[in-house]
């Protein structure tokens, strides 16, 4: 493990070798989830249509934001799932989902508390927090961005 002297020790030692091989694995799994989430959330939005989607914003009190902003949000959740899945400009997509999610939180969904199962904020502060970390961390060691050796 490349941070030794700063891991707590393991109480069962023999299970070293098991996690000098796992824990690389642990931020591409974390990318992964992300990314999948958003890809799914994404096309469930495509198939929906911006008009739903502009509708709900009306609903939500926020007939401003209308047709184009559905668009744009669609494509950020979309194609930035599919990005940060791959660690492809993934600082610049987890940000961008970050500050959606971060926004959603208050005018969508906090006069609803925090349970998802009220429409709360549950749901999109989990998952624009995990955007947030991505975001300052990067793709990680299995990204794209390590293989072209650049980041956003």
């Amino acid at each position: 493990m490349a941070h030794a002297q700063t891991e707590p020790k393991l109480l069962l030692p023999f299970l070293r070798p098991f996690y000098d091989i796992v824990v690389p694995l642990s931020w591409p799994i974390v990318r992964l989830a992300v990314g999948w989430n958003l890809i799914v959330h994404g096309w469930g939005k495509i198939m929906r249509g911006p008009d739903a989607q502009a509708a709900g914003f009306a609903h939500d009190g926020l007939p401003e934001l209308g047709v184009k902003v559905a668009i744009f949000l669609t494509v950020l959740e979309f194609v930035g799932g599919i990005f940060i899945a791959l660690g492809l400009f993934t600082r610049f997509f987890a940000a961008a989902i970050a500050i959606e999610m971060g926004y959603l939180v208050w005018p969508h969904y906090w006069g609803n508390g925090f349970s998802w199962t009220n429409h709360g904020y549950e749901y999109v502060l989990l998952w624009g927090l995990a955007s947030l970390a991505i975001a300052l961390r990067g793709g990680g060691p299995y990204s794209l961005d390590r293989k072209i050796g650049r980041e956003l």
